[in-house]
């Protein structure tokens, strides 16, 4: 786990990464993937191969890219394909499993990069989230997110000393 005493830049993906991730097999289908990312509380996941080898990511920009590209006017796609805005149809649409939808390609990274080239990769992929993997196997064994940098900093900047004065109290004393 994180080391309290570590500067912000010294962390690695293994300190901030979450442990905890919904990891969905390429064959599920597209509604059950919905189902499964909002009752975790995640807005994406890995997606893995038979031999649990990350392949690609699936997120709800994936889900708004679906919706995008299907065809009839946007309210005739709620009334035939959705009865609400995570429940997606399994009857024969083009992209109905998660592999057809995913993004490939997804950015992976060791455990061991820092945390400022993983920034560096989110904002020129302009991604949010990457999958840090075994080298070896490709096996997913956490995910770093946008979030989890911003979080990194808000506890760097916690433990840091605050010689500053509070910005109410520097504006009060100038208009003073």
């Amino acid at each position: 786990m994180l080391e309290m005493a570590r500067s912000l830049l010294s962390q690695s993906a293994a300190d901030i990464m979450s442990q905890f991730m919904v990891i969905l097999p390429r064959e599920m289908s597209l509604q059950g993937a919905a189902r499964t990312l909002a009752r975790a509380g995640v807005s994406g996941g890995p997606v893995v191969d038979d031999l649990g080898q990350c392949i690609g990511v699936i997120s709800t920009t994936d889900f708004m890219h679906w919706v995008e590209s299907n065809k009839m006017p946007m309210a005739a796609q709620f009334k035939q394909t959705m009865s609400n805005a995570w429940q997606l149809s399994e009857n024969g649409d083009r992209c109905s499993r998660v592999e057809d939808c995913m993004t490939r390609d997804p950015v992976l990274v060791k455990p061991t990069t820092p945390i400022g080239e993983l920034a560096r990769m989110m904002m020129e992929a302009h991604i949010h989230r990457v999958i840090v993997v075994d080298s070896a196997t490709k096996r997913p064994l956490g995910v770093v997110s946008s979030t989890d940098i911003l979080a990194a900093v808000a506890r760097a900047h916690a433990l840091e000393p605050q010689d500053e004065p509070e910005v109410g109290a520097a504006l009060s004393d100038t208009i003073h």
